[in-house]
Order: C-alpha cells, then sequence, then structure tokens
C-alpha cells in the first residue's frame, strides 16, 4: 500500500512539475523559416530549449511558439543546416534562414521542406538551379571587392565591368540591362551599394538561376546573386 501510494505521490508531483514550467512560459513568439532569404520552409522543427517542445512550420514558413522572454529556439530541417536563436525580451516576431547544405543526398533531402508557390517550378529543380559559397569554402579576405569574388566561383555566371550576368537569364525588358538582381541580407541593392560592400564583412554568397529566380517575380528575371553578411547573420 505504501509503495502504491508513493508511486501515486511521486507522479502528482511530476505533473505538478510539468505543468508548472508550461505555464509559466510568458511569450507568445510567432516566426518564419525560409533559405535563400524567401523560399519558405514547410514542416521545420522548431525546439523551445525551456519546454523541449517542438513546433512545425505550415505551408507558409510560419511558426508559433510559447517559450519565455529569455528562451532559446533550435531550428532543424534534414539537409540544411541547424540553427539556435536566442529570444530576447523585446522580440516577438522573428524571421530565420536556413543554409543548405551540400551534396546530393542534402539536395533531396531538403527539397521535402520547400514551397515555392509557382506551380511551374519544383522543389529538386529550384534547389539544382542555386549554387553556394561560404567563407568556409573559401577565404573571402584575400578578394578586393564583391565582383572579383565571384568571378569565376560560379558556373554560368560572369563578371562584366559592375555587372554579374547569369547565362541563360534573359531579360524580359529588351532595352534593359542583364545584371542579375542583388540582394544584400534581404534588401535589394543597387550596383553601386553592392560595389561598396567590402568582401570582409560577407558571411555567404548563394546565386538563384532558372526556375529558382521566379521567387522574386520579374525582377529576378535576369537571376539573383543573395548576399549574407556577417552583421545580418
Amino acid at each position: 500500500m505504501k509503495t502504491i501510494l508513493s508511486q501515486k505521490t511521486i507522479f502528482f508531483f511530476a505533473v505538478i512539475l510539468f505543468a508548472s514550467g508550461v505555464f509559466a512560459q510568458d511569450k507568445t513568439l510567432v516566426g518564419k523559416v525560409t533559405t535563400f532569404d524567401s523560399i519558405p520552409l514547410i514542416g521545420v522543427d522548431v525546439l523551445v530549449k525551456s519546454t523541449k517542445l517542438s513546433y512545425k512550420t505550415d505551408s507558409l514558413g510560419r511558426f508559433q511558439v510559447f517559450c519565455n522572454s529569455e528562451d532559446r529556439l533550435e531550428i532543424s530541417a534534414s539537409g540544411f543546416y541547424s540553427q539556435k536563436v536566442k529570444v530576447e525580451k523585446e522580440i516577438r516576431m522573428m524571421f530565420i534562414n536556413l543554409k543548405l547544405k551540400k551534396g546530393d543526398n542534402n539536395l533531396e533531402l531538403a527539397g521535402r521542406y520547400v514551397n515555392v508557390g509557382y506551380g511551374y517550378v519544383d522543389s529538386k529543380s529550384l534547389l539544382n538551379a542555386v549554387s553556394s559559397l561560404n567563407k568556409n569554402d573559401i577565404d573571402f579576405s584575400v578578394y578586393t571587392s564583391m565582383f572579383d569574388l565571384i568571378q569565376g566561383q560560379f558556373p554560368g555566371v560572369i563578371v562584366e565591368g559592375n555587372q554579374i550576368i547569369v547565362r541563360g537569364s534573359k531579360t524580359i525588358y529588351g532595352t534593359e540591362s542583364d545584371a542579375a538582381l542583388l540582394v544584400v541580407d534581404g534588401m535589394i541593392v543597387s550596383t553601386q551599394d553592392f560595389a561598396n560592400l567590402s568582401p570582409l564583412d560577407v558571411q555567404s554568397v548563394d546565386v538563384l538561376k532558372d526556375g529558382s529566380s521566379s521567387v522574386y517575380g520579374s525582377r529576378g528575371a535576369n537571376g539573383v546573386v543573395l548576399v549574407e553578411t556577417k552583421k545580418g547573420k
């Protein structure tokens, strides 16, 4: 009898402790998980450290979690590098950009999470049309400019003066430039702003071509160069 009572007591206190831990969460945090700055990822796991509860992103890459005002989240999806982020008191909304791992197997795994929103672009074709380079692949500090860094590093991409041309991409405007769209930390920038960016400040460079650039609509018709800076990361 004592053993049974003891077990019931332990179970009762365990339930109380768990409940108190869950209800102690005082923040509702919403966010979105993407790759290449704009492509939403479906079914990505978002783990809250304080409760060990896991949530998944919806069809638009969005999530909502309950956490402490100062907490940590771990975002993970097969084929992508996991990312740990710190939750701060004033933050109510969070945007997370996952980086694709290299390798054909990772490409296949990552394709399961991609939601393009365009019926004529499938996830595998989209990811195959992306070329990536980060500071672990080469030493960015040896280059004097972003144009110098990009020249010769990406198949089918050439630099002409201060323009980056993605071969195979054609403008729909005829008289407009064939230069690729330039995006730094999620913001479209001018050629001059891009030229002023130092390779020392860069974390990674991605080039989107073919169908993958369609997520930027007509602006991405000539391909897209995505740069993430160390500050942006």
